[in-house]
């Protein structure tokens, strides 16, 4: 329907913008919401009825069915459209996010059919007029395009007509990448806001939940399962149905499977009627065969009405055939045609999930396999070349992996959600081996039947990797067939050769070959090293490829974007081959032990047991214990300096085989071509595994006492002290090892007279510093942070750039840990406490053991959940005994950027989460230090009076006056510059929103500014500075100065503003006004400046007039405001605030 009138946006002050064609091009990405949809054209009755028959026959819903029902509701003609039990709870945690992060999501999980879209879609209806609502509709290949458009969308209209936007997203894979696109464009476009940017809320389809996803604070369950509350909207909304349509109501499924708490028995029902044929099916039986498994398997799902057309053949609706509906009697009440997007073809799929889950049941019981009804899809309805818009549902039918759930008692066949699950009724948590529809192939078939599947679209599809690699994983994990894998696993590797994801899958088949061969009695020696070294290589090739994997060039997987992440299943899968090897020939041979930890020769052992063939393999052996410590010195720093997300934790058994594989190569005896007299203290260190910086910054994490702690201190010196004798690059490693043993020991015993005292360890440090500046690790340059960050009121004696030196942090950390960190979550390593010295320094293993001290009797893994779960939450900021341990650091924002205020000195820090630096001021935060550099956790802006959120437990004390900021919100609302009268008069942009410094009330304001342009938001004044500039100023009363105006022909048309320049120079002052001069051609003529001085008052003319301001260059400070002349009528911006007083009650006594 075409929109008679223009389409507008809400903003944030309630009121609406219309937005011409130019904004609507800019964000064609999005299904836009507007907030006077419908409102301005005349809606036909018989469109809107027929939208309403297909809602309730299953078809998803469109905007035109809440609009309808909305109307119809206000006019007492029908019941409320029916909202969910989840509906109250997803409003009231949207708008506590609206008032939070500058970006964050919502997430609302649901069982397929259970009605989520539609409750997501009537969230957008109800909120469009308080946010800007959209539902994401385009290509989601390119995150950034949508990220700008999101943006736009934000920012139309002026820069005071701004409006949160609420965005739909139904695409969970990209929701990570999404939100780090957004705040990046944040970043770049310098937005500042006291609103919320963009609140997700991601509609997840999912048929089993996580354990972790019962977290009501973040996500809101819907499940296939009606409270009594719900029972009853449905059996009122169906006496209306079936009044107002009564020849159409049983077949309306979508809704009567609701009504009906989506019971099998109405299911079965309903599909009783199929009458299957296994031999020559009408094109319409196999059509309706297509559509159930599709439906089934990929919930949500469609095919095009053409291409069903296509399929049925002659006669064609366009050429006086009969419609598709007909056609597809007696069936076209269990299927549903409803209009696309686009509005182009319509889209045809099953009523509900339910029923095409039952089709497929009846179907299989009647003589149809799954199988057979995939391959018939894949070879007669697919044709020659499968159309894109099947390609990705063919690809989630056949090989995605649903996570589920091991249940110890099962409940029920259709409702896996839970409101409150225990840890029984869940189970454990873990992903499909295949996809749903491979299992139940393979559970109700003969095994085969999975293979010719696969087979068929490997072949048929013949440039995607993906259906070859699901192959060559059920030939291996099911099937054993380890050639057929190996076959089918290289096809994959093939077709794309740079996808170490693929390639892996080669390397898991020649694992798995391996540990299938071991336990083989007559198993030797050469059968064990032939297929290691194939596995061996394997893995090397997936290291390589994931070297590699980096470009903006690379493919997407249809699961993870490889260019975003790095894959360590290379690195990791050759340590558990090393890990197999290692025990399949000991067990054959204890000396292979100490040939493969390098204590004895190879060439003697061979000779020994008279293996002359084992030679073959003497160039794996020989390296194998080298390549196995750097593998593990990899993991050592992958896994102490980061983790998958904020939220998620490695595998458990990730450090487990990591670490044992250590112990059998590494962690044992010197190698025997080690000669250096070094080797004893280096062996003795990596037995402790305190080898490296990542292994010492754990020792606490392991329980090491001080006798553990000061044997590896006395080590590193020894080792420091050779190191320093001899030439070599060996000194500053061992430098820096020994700083950080004596840092770890002191976090067990401060008095330690193993300790080196710290200005020794200072002078150490900045010595190696100099001698090879700007060229050091990320470690060197934490130790700097760790050791010279500055204390207050204290002065330590040296001259480091602090600023400069994190810089070149970040640099040293880009080149040797980004790409193999990229997108995980870099953890926090030591934290700034209380006290001074070493003492202050806070490793973070300290705070967790404060959680183990205050539940000591709970189990280890409830323990570590509830460790993770106040990490992930931020509550760790809150717990008291937290904030008594960690210094609190005074900071300001701006421009998205935290720095952190210490002993006069202003040091950029990072934030911890991005999104919750949402505007520019001052702040609180406490200071942790990752290996990229110092981070700011916990960031706390002031509340409405000035305080920090717990201010009285981070310092302890009163907050410092310069800290009591008042929120903006309280001092002055913003005004809408929305007037069209003066539109035409020149107003300046690019201006640097800032928060004055207030000490108290109705006293002066403060603002520091380094180069740049300024505004600040409560007064209005505007500044322009070439350098640094300290500005106190404050408003000042007209009155004295009222009979001088009057004498001299002038009114006041602005504040008078009293400005004092603290430090610095300023180039242009601009001075706010309200005046509209829109119907005035001269009015910079009339408009003066009042200057206030010492010796008196005067008059002086303006250099610039634009809309809001007036200019003046090279200004000289007194008190000064805006003038105009009087006798001529004059307009003004104003807010009008209307206020109702309630009547009196005659009735009151």
């Amino acid at each position: 329907m075409a929109h008679n009138k223009g389409l507008s946006l809400s903003t944030a002050r309630g009121r609406d913008i219309y937005v011409g064609s130019q904004i609507r091009d800019s964000i064609s990405l999005l299904d836009v919401l507007y907030s006077n949809e419908f409102e301005e054209e005349d809606i036909d009755s018989a469109v809107a009825k027929k939208a309403e028959v297909d809602f309730y026959r299953g078809a998803p819903p469109q905007w035109l069915n809440f609009c309808w029902a909305e109307k119809a509701t206000s006019a007492d003609e029908t019941t409320p459209f029916i909202k969910r039990d989840g509906y109250t709870e997803l409003i009231q945690n949207i708008k506590k996010r609206h008032k939070g992060d500058l970006t964050s999501t919502m997430n609302l999980l649901h069982q397929p059919g259970s009605g989520g879209t539609t409750l997501a879609k009537q969230v957008l209806w109800d909120m469009r007029k308080t946010f800007r609502c959209a539902v994401l509709t385009g290509a989601t290949s390119d995150i950034t395009a949508i990220a700008k458009q999101v943006i736009h969308l934000f920012t139309a209209g002026s820069q005071r007509q701004q409006n949160t936007v609420l965005l739909l997203l139904e695409d969970e894979r990209i929701l990570e990448n999404l939100q780090d696109a957004i705040m990046k464009e944040i970043t770049d476009r310098n937005i500042t806001t006291h609103m919320a940017v963009v609140i997700i809320l991601n509609c997840v389809r999912k048929e089993v939940i996580k354990q972790e996803d019962h977290n009501k604070s973040r996500h809101v369950i819907l499940r296939a399962e009606l409270s009594e509350a719900e029972k009853q909207q449905f059996e009122e909304k169906q006496i209306e149905i079936s009044r107002n349509y009564s020849n159409e109501h049983k077949q309306f499924h979508g809704f009567n499977i609701m009504r009906e708490n989506f019971s099998g028995d109405y299911v079965k029902e309903t599909c009783a009627f199929l009458d299957v044929r296994k031999k020559r099916r009408p094109k319409k039986s196999q059509l309706l065969a297509f559509l159930s498994l599709v439906n089934a398997y990929v919930p949500g799902s469609h095919f095009l009405q053409s291409q069903c057309q296509a399929f049925l053949g002659p006669p064609d609706p366009i050429y006086g055939g009969p419609s598709f509906e007909q056609r597809m009697e007696p069936f076209s009440h269990l299927i549903v045609t409803f209009p696309s997007q686009q509005g182009q073809d319509k889209h045809v799929r099953m009523a509900h999930p339910l029923i095409a889950q039952q089709c497929v049941k009846v179907l299989a019981m009647a003589g149809v396999p799954r199988s057979d009804t995939a391959r018939n899809f894949l070879i007669d309805f697919c044709g020659e070349e499968v159309q894109q818009h099947l390609m990705p549902v063919i690809k989630d039918m056949l090989t995605k992996r649903e996570i589920t759930v091991d249940h110890q008692q099962n409940t029920g066949p259709v409702c896996v959600l839970q409101n409150k699950p225990t840890k029984r009724e869940m189970g454990e948590e873990r992903k499909d081996t295949f996809s749903r529809l491979i299992h139940d192939i393979e559970a109700n078939e003969p095994i085969s039947n999975c293979v010719s599947v696969l087979q068929l679209a490997s072949e048929k599809i013949t440039q995607n990797p993906f259906f070859p690699q699901a192959l060559a994983r059920f030939f291996y994990i099911v099937m054993r067939d380890y050639s057929k894998a190996e076959e089918w696993a290289k096809i994959a590797k093939d077709r794309d050769p740079k996808n170490s994801f693929v390639a892996d899958t080669l390397g898991q088949v020649y694992k798995n070959h391996l540990n299938s061969r071991v336990h083989v009695p007559s198993i030797s020696a050469q059968d064990i090293l032939q297929l290691a070294v194939k596995a061996f290589e394997a893995f090397k090739d997936v290291e390589r490829a994931a070297e590699n994997e980096q470009g903006a060039d690379m493919q997407d997987d249809g699961m993870t974007k490889v260019s975003h992440i790095f894959n360590n299943r290379g690195l990791f899968g050759y340590l558990q081959v090393a890990n197999i090897v290692f025990d399949s020939l000991v067990s054959l041979d204890n000396n292979w032990q100490k040939v493969l930890t390098m204590e004895i020769s190879a060439d003697s052992f061979f000779l020994s047991i008279r293996q002359k063939k084992l030679f073959e393999y003497k160039p794996l052996i020989i390296c194998l214990r080298d390549e196995v410590e750097r593998k593990c010195e990899f993991f050592d720093g992958y896994l102490t300096y980061s983790k998958p997300s904020m939220k998620i934790n490695e595998p458990h058994y990730f450090q487990t085989d990591v670490k044992n594989c250590y112990c059998k190569y590494v962690g044992t005896c010197t190698p025997i071509h080690s000669e250096s007299a070094i080797s004893v203290p280096l062996q003795k260190l990596k037995e402790e595994m305190a080898i490296a910086f990542p292994g010492l910054l754990c020792c606490l994490d392991k329980g090491y006492d001080e006798s553990n702690l000061s044997r590896i201190t006395k080590l590193w010196e020894e080792i420091q002290e050779f190191e320093k004798n001899k030439d070599g690059g060996g000194e500053n490693q061992a430098s820096q090892n020994f700083i950080l043993a004596n840092i770890i020991l002191s976090k067990v015993e401060t008095a330690s007279p193993k300790l080196t005292p710290l200005p020794i360890l200072r002078r150490t440090l900045e010595r190696h510093l100099l001698a090879n500046y700007g060229n050091q690790t990320p470690e060197v340059y934490l130790l700097v942070l760790l050791l010279f960050w500055p204390e207050e009121h204290k002065k330590i004696g040296f001259n480091i750039d602090l600023n400069e030196r994190i810089i070149e942090m970040q640099d040293s950390y880009n080149n040797t840990y980004k790409k193999h960190l990229r997108s995980r979550y870099l953890r926090p390593l030591i934290f700034l406490g209380k006290g001074e010295g070493l003492s202050r320094l806070v490793h973070r293993s300290k705070i967790d053991n404060l959680f183990v001290e205050e539940n000591p009797m709970a189990r280890p893994e409830a323990r570590t959940d509830t460790i993770d779960q106040k990490w992930s939450s931020g509550e760790v900021w809150r717990e008291p005994s937290v904030q008594d341990l960690l210094l609190p650091v005074n900071g300001v924002v701006r421009q998205h950027s935290v720095f952190a205020r210490v002993d006069g000195k202003e040091i950029e820090v990072c934030a911890d989460q991005q999104s919750k630096v949402w505007r520019s001021g001052n702040v609180c935060f406490y200071l942790g230090f990752t290996i990229r550099g110092p981070v700011a956790y916990g960031i706390q802006y002031p509340s409405h009076h000035g305080h920090f959120f717990h201010s009285d437990r981070m310092t302890g004390e009163v907050p410092r006056k310069m800290l009591e900021v008042p929120d903006i919100k309280s001092i002055k609302d913003e005004p809408v510059r929305s007037c069209t009268t003066c539109a035409n008069v020149m107003e300046s942009t690019n201006w640097i929103q800032v928060e004055p410094v207030v000490i108290i009330e109705e006293a002066p304001m403060f603002s520091m500014s380094p180069p740049g342009r300024y505004e600040c938001r409560v007064s209005g004044l505007r500044w322009v500075c070439k350098t640094y500039v300290s500005l106190k100023y404050q408003f000042s009363s007209w009155e004295p100065h009222r009979a001088m105006m009057k004498s001299l022909g002038y009114k006041q048309v602005g504040p008078l503003l009293d400005v004092t320049i603290l430090a610095g120079e300023l180039e242009e002052v601009h001075l706010p006004h309200f005046a509209c001069f829109g119907d005035d051609p001269s009015f910079k003529e009339k408009v003066r400046v009042l200057h206030v001085e010492d010796c008196g008052a005067s008059v002086k003319q303006v250099d610039e007039v634009t809309r809001f301001h007036v200019k003046i260059l090279h200004p000289t400070f007194s008190p000064k405001g805006v003038l105009v002349r009087s006798g001529f009528p004059l307009k003004v911006h104003c807010d009008l605030l209307l206020y109702q007083a309630k009547a009196p009650s005659w009735t009151d006594s």
